[in-house]
């Protein structure tokens, strides 16, 4: 372990410990202690894991719940020093030293070549392959980050906001101050940790859809705000390193952030029309107090003096205008800023921006362009006296800003279920008594149109159509906006392709698609632009993660091949979740791993639940986030990097094909067997999950009890939890055997393995998955369900996909070639198992059966504090 992470993991960890005996005396640290000791000793080999569960079960409840706690609160501090240590590492990657070069100094020098997988590495190595590409590239490049309430993330907002100061804290030692702020720093920080300690670490209330829009700001708020002009500014500063900051910028705001948080309706009753409304209020709220805090800041502080920057006669007209329609404030702010055109100008639109918040017809704003118009007048002025910097400084940031953002924050984005909008048809069809769902659908419509008209139709105009089937079911929407007359709304309605079967007819779906006359419509409005979204979670659950991972493929490679041949400007949307069963796994990775011309430029993808503040929640990770994809997205739509993927795929397709074919056989034919379902729920803590209140959403779409009805999520949440981490390699293994009959065999796989980045990705994503399982603990899980035949199938299954996988990659371990991940699994994973052994002894009893209503309520009190800190360990749920 680096030493400055080392350094950290002590300090917590020790300030932990003290704060354990302060709580419950001695004897409580060395019960983690011994527990700790313990489940090292397992992993060494020194002791048996029945040992490690004795000593559990001597344990008192209330003690269990202690030790689960403590675990669980370490879990969160060890997040929290890796994080600091990733962005520490960040920091030194960005001022390298070279004492030589710096004069024997060691101050930061510039960097001699760019940052791996950064912006500036991808504009120099288009630039570098020439043919002009470069401009072309940039002025195409879209990211567009969805933000879902898909709930993935166990802990609190308390728990987070607590971390949160710790890390601040943290941050206050790690900068080296001097002796009196240092101990007050410590002080506070054993402060902040104890009140952790203390704090619950689950939810007693159930989540409704506004705590999870409000919960989403903070990550707005604290950071993306920030973030997103550093961001364009390193893609200008690459574009033109010497003229950044002193002309018009190269970088186009590429950036849109989408939100279906408060608009996403599939399977969950509480999103509501009226929900839908506060959601985009709530975001506006946000939005416009940002635009308005930096407005203001950067007017107080640009204090140039008409004297040596004199407006133009643009500004003068703009200002003569404002004194005109609103004397009063424009006479107090001249007052305050004589001689200061611009000062006062900027005053004047951060009152508008305020303005614009509080409704207020006459002062405020109609929409984001009339800002961006305010702003460029200042812009333009500025410039024309000379002040370029000025200009083209921290004014532009604001101008990204506003250009990213608007008014609305995020577009919000609806989605709904194909079947409630033939249903609602039908009855308006007939004219006769509309119900309950009905009503709400042409409500939630309206409320859309509404939003329109308030914040513009960038503000929320996508209608994702969940398990589309059919064009008809597109059209469906269509006609039923097109009902409500003069209120109808403009949509983009947004076929969702989610089981393999709708994805092999995807295609056929969306030329069905260009009969309807206002698809046709939208096409001509948006320059021939339509969006297509893949679902990988419900897709994963039915076919198996490689099998998947070849349909998702074909999927995009015929969907790119349809656009090519009907002039159409395709987005595809992907679906993913933060877990490798659904999706997951580096980002940047998968983006190059993309059937070739399905980028072009373009990438559109959701951002669920821990996913969020992992990637988002500190400015340094969150740029670093954004530049990977930036960088991968600008590489994958590269004649260069198209061509190698595409050459790879024809050579190792038949291969893959093979592979998948006996990959979906091994996992349907365990998926299929009679009472797998029951199975299932009985060696996991399946049904116990709902009652960690981590989002708004049923866990099922229906009341029904089957496997095809549970979502995705706490398919995946619960496998993760019994550490055998099923949806992310299970079914590979009798694939890669299927092809695997000798050396030569061996050969091809591999050369498949370093060639093609699709087969590299599905491989690599897979070890992570066994890396973060345990064969002995996934065994006592297993043996819960009462079901030997099904335990021996997955765990001879994991046995083969192990062994087949390692062969392939060549490594002698898991993880071999990924040190810092394989450090950081290693690390946790004895802490992960001292968790799963407390959480198999509640489950282990709650499947027993218990009488004592006492007793049960204190079990699964402890199997869900152990499913939190499990979550916490692995980094993972669903």
């Amino acid at each position: 372990m680096p030493e400055p992470l080392r350094r950290d993991v002590r300090l917590l960890g020790a300030m932990l410990g003290d704060g354990l005996v302060e709580y419950g005396g001695r004897g409580l640290l060395d019960d983690v202690e011994r527990l700790r000791h313990a489940v090292i000793a397992a992993r060494r080999g020194e002791a048996g894991i029945e040992e490690v569960a004795a000593l559990v079960d001597s344990w008192s409840l209330e003690r269990a719940g202690e030790v689960a706690r403590a675990f669980t609160v370490y879990f969160h501090l060890t997040n929290l020093a890796e994080e600091h240590h990733r962005i520490r590492t960040l920091r030194e990657r960005d001022t390298p030293r070279d004492p030589e070069a710096a004069g024997g100094s060691g101050e930061p020098i510039p960097r001699a070549e760019p940052a791996t997988s950064s912006v500036a590495a991808a504009v120099e190595e288009i630039r570098a392959a020439g043919g002009g590409r470069l401009d072309e590239a940039v002025a195409g490049l879209e990211f567009r980050p969805v933000f879902t309430a898909h709930p993935t993330e166990a802990r609190r907002r308390a728990v987070v906001t607590a971390i949160q100061r710790i890390s601040d804290l943290l941050g206050t030692l790690n900068a080296g101050p001097g002796e009196s702020e240092r101990e007050e720093a410590e002080r506070r920080l054993r402060e902040e940790i104890d009140l952790l300690w203390r704090t619950a670490l689950r939810r007693n209330t159930q989540m409704d859809p506004l705590d999870e829009v409000r919960t989403a700001m903070a990550a707005f708020d604290e950071t993306i705000f920030r973030v997103v002009p550093e961001i364009y500014r390193s893609l200008d500063r690459a574009l033109d390193p010497e003229g950044t900051g002193t002309r018009p910028p190269l970088a186009p705001s590429y950036l849109r952030f989408g939100s279906w948080i408060g608009g996403d309706r599939d399977g969950n009753p509480f999103v509501t029309a009226q929900v839908t409304r506060d959601a985009i209020m709530i975001q506006a709220d946000h939005a416009l107090r940002a635009l308005e805090a930096v407005c203001a800041r950067i007017a107080r502080e640009l204090t140039v003096h008409e004297s040596t920057t004199p407006a133009s006669d643009a500004l003068r007209n703009a200002l003569a205008a404002a004194r005109t329609g609103q004397p009063g404030p424009v006479k107090d702010i001249a007052k305050r800023s004589p001689g200061e055109p611009h000062r006062q100008f900027l005053l004047f639109t951060a009152q508008r921006i305020a303005a614009t918040r509080e409704r207020d017809a006459d002062l405020g704003y109609s929409g984001p362009d009339e800002l961006l118009a305010d702003l460029r007048t200042v812009q333009e002025s500025l410039a024309a006296a000379g002040a370029v910097r000025q200009a083209y400084g921290r004014i532009q940031h604001l101008v990204w800003q506003v250009e990213t953002f608007g008014f609305h924050l995020a577009e919000l984005e609806i989605r709904q279920h194909s079947e409630l909008h033939e249903k609602a048809l039908e009855q308006l069809r007939s004219g006769g008594e509309r119900d309950e769902m009905t009503e709400e659908i042409l409500d939630t419509l309206r409320v859309v149109g509404w939003i329109q008209r308030r914040f513009g139709v960038r503000a929320c105009h996508r209608y994702v159509v969940s398990f589309t089937r059919s064009a008809r079911d597109i059209a469906n929407v269509h006609e039923l906006a097109a009902s409500l007359g003069d209120d109808a709304p403009v949509l983009d309605v947004v076929p969702l392709f989610e089981t393999g079967e709708d994805l092999e007819r995807a295609p056929s779906v969306l030329a069905g698609m260009l009969e309807i006359p206002a698809v046709r419509r939208r096409l001509d409005d948006t320059g021939r632009r339509l969006e297509v979204m893949l679902g990988y979670s419900d897709s994963a659950k039915q076919l198996g993660p490689a099998s998947a991972t070849l349909v998702l493929y074909d999927t995009q490679e015929a969907l790119a091949a349809w656009a090519a041949g009907h002039d159409i400007r395709l987005t595809l949307f992907h679906g993913r979740g933060g877990s490798l069963g659904r999706g997951g796994g580096p980002a940047n990775r998968a983006i190059l791993a993309q059937a070739p011309g399905s980028v072009a430029g373009r990438f559109k993808v959701t951002e669920q639940g821990e996913v969020i503040f992992a990637r988002y929640g500190h400015p340094q990770i969150a740029r670093r986030h954004v530049e990977q994809v930036t960088n991968a997205v600008l590489l994958a739509s590269t004649d260069a990097v198209e061509d190698r993927a595409r050459r790879a795929a024809a050579r190792f397709r038949p291969l893959a094909d093979r592979i998948g074919d006996a990959a979906r056989e091994a996992f349907r034919s365990l998926i299929e067997t009679e009472g797998f379902a029951a199975w299932f729920a009985r060696v996991s803590p399946l049904e116990e999950i709902a009652e960690l209140r981590i989002g708004s959403r049923p866990s099922r779409r229906k009341a029904a009890r089957g496997l095809e009805d549970l979502r995705a999520i706490p398919w995946v949440f619960a496998w993760t939890q019994t550490r055998v981490n099923l949806p992310g390699w299970y079914g590979l293994g009798s694939g890669l055997a299927a092809v695997s009959g000798g050396g030569e065999d061996l050969r091809e796989l591999r050369e498949a393995y370093e060639a093609w980045p699709l087969f590299s990705s599905l491989l690599d994503n897979a070890e992570m998955s066994l890396a973060k399982s345990d064969r002995a603990i996934a065994e006592r899980y297993l043996a819960l369900g009462g079901r030997p035949e099904l335990a021996d199938a997955v765990l001879a299954e994991y046995d083969r996909t192990r062994s087949l996988v390692l062969a392939v990659t060549g490594h002698e371990r898991l993880l071999e070639n990924r040190k810092v991940l394989s450090r950081a699994v290693e690390l946790r994973n004895p802490y992960v198992d001292a968790l799963s052994h407390l959480q198999l002894r509640a489950l282990s009893a709650l499947r027993a059966g218990v009488a004592d209503e006492t007793e049960r309520r204190h079990l699964e009190d402890l199997l869900l504090l152990s499913v939190n800190g499990v979550a916490a360990g692995l980094q993972n749920t669903g």
